[in-house]
């Protein structure tokens, strides 16, 4: 019974590390454009899986959870026991990807990246700094919905509007091509960490993870960290 306790208090704590970093990192320093808004609207769902070395087959039933649910637009798998590195979990969710999409015929339903909380600040590019603001508490797979990501890139509105069709296809002539959402985000978030200083953002950073170190081992002194695994 206490280990069930035990566990049931290790997967609150690890939702409410990651929460804070949801808040005071990803919203705070507007790291992603549409995390907020699927927080506050309950459209964002966290499953922790507390095994230290899951299956896929355990980690994929999360996924598809996940997925099969339409009012997750963002999905969380957080593993608060997983030693695992950086680069060797970069390599796991390529294979979580496949197994993913090979379970529907091709057809995703969610693309599944990979955060770490090891990742170094690299400023050089935009794309060299995106795992360094990934710093999740935990090794963590976000699922994003794929529906969502191409509303996100139209830039498309659920609500009505009067909309003038000619100004619209006027601007679309005029306007230079922009580059990609992604590249975008990347870009401006480069600019926010360059802003701050990395020292800014790293603090805030070991602030979570200082928090995640005296958390969880009051509940599992076996809680081993391997970062450069």
């Amino acid at each position: 019974m206490v280990g069930a306790l035990n566990e049931a208090a290790l997967a609150r704590e690890a939702i409410r590390l990651y929460r804070r970093y949801a808040v005071e990192i990803v919203e705070a320093l507007g790291f992603c454009p549409y995390a907020e808004r699927c927080r506050q609207e309950g459209r964002t769902r966290e499953v922790v899986i507390a095994e230290p070395t899951p299956t896929d087959e355990r980690v994929l039933e999360a996924v598809e959870e996940l997925a099969e649910d339409p009012q997750v637009e963002i999905g969380l798998v957080l593993l608060p026991r997983l030693a695992l590195g950086q680069a060797s979990l970069g390599r796991w969710v390529e294979v979580l990807r496949k197994a993913h999409a090979a379970r529907r015929d091709g057809r995703a339903l969610v693309a599944i990246e990979g955060f770490h909380p090891a990742a170094a600040a690299d400023t050089s590019t935009p794309e060299r700094l995106t795992p360094f603001v990934r710093r999740t508490p935990d090794p963590t797979l976000q699922l994003t919905r794929l529906s969502v990501l191409d509303r996100v890139r139209r830039g498309s509105s659920t609500g009505t509007a009067f909309v003038d069709p000619d100004a619209l296809a006027l601007a679309a002539l005029t306007a230079p091509p922009k580059p990609p959402l992604h590249e975008r985000i990347s870009e401006l978030n480069l600019e926010t960490v360059r802003a701050l200083g990395v020292e800014d953002v790293e603090a805030r950073v070991q602030s979570i993870l200082r928090d995640r170190d005296a958390s969880y081992l009051a509940l599992d002194p076996t809680i081993i960290r391997r970062a450069g695994a």
